[in-house]
């Protein structure tokens, strides 16, 4: 069995990856956007051509935002130090519980190291504030279900 710190460097890594696949498909997206408004520019006038452009421009604003929000996940999962460990839940706790266990870094969903399952969460979900500042031993309850906190590091 891998140890804490292998288990949080693994999880680190695995959110590391998920924004990075994130990142790069928002600037595929955002260049795909650019070439056709290249192309757009090149092609006939009139409305059909100024609806084209007004709806790329929109795509791009849009990805724009994204690639924007990205950047702060990005900058979120920076502030997290594998090594550092605490007997309080906060930014880069992996915590046990009774139920599920967790990685208190970005919202990335369902992830797995060894055979254990552990789910990538932003310390500003609801759960992910109901865990944050708690220690070995404390309950918390989410949606009914109570958590009782088994390890933390």
């Amino acid at each position: 069995m891998a140890s804490s710190l292998e288990i949080k460097k693994q999880l680190y890594a695995q959110c590391f990856d998920f924004v990075e696949n994130r990142f790069n498909t928002i600037q595929n997206t955002i260049n795909e956007i650019q070439e056709s408004l290249t192309s757009e520019t090149k092609s006939s006038a009139g409305d059909k051509h100024e609806t084209g452009r007004a709806m790329l421009q929109l795509e791009r604003e849009k990805a724009g935002n994204q690639l924007a929000e990205i950047q702060k996940i990005k900058e979120s999962l920076s502030k997290i130090y594998i090594s550092n460990t605490s007997e309080f839940i906060g930014l880069g706790s992996v915590v046990y519980t009774n139920k599920s266990n967790y990685f208190i870094a970005i919202s990335a969903g369902e992830l797995k190291v060894d055979n254990d399952v552990f789910y990538a969460i932003s310390p500003h979900t609801p759960i992910g504030q109901l865990l944050m500042g708690n220690t070995v031993g404390n309950a918390v309850v989410f949606r009914e279900q109570q958590f009782k906190i088994e390890k933390i590091f």
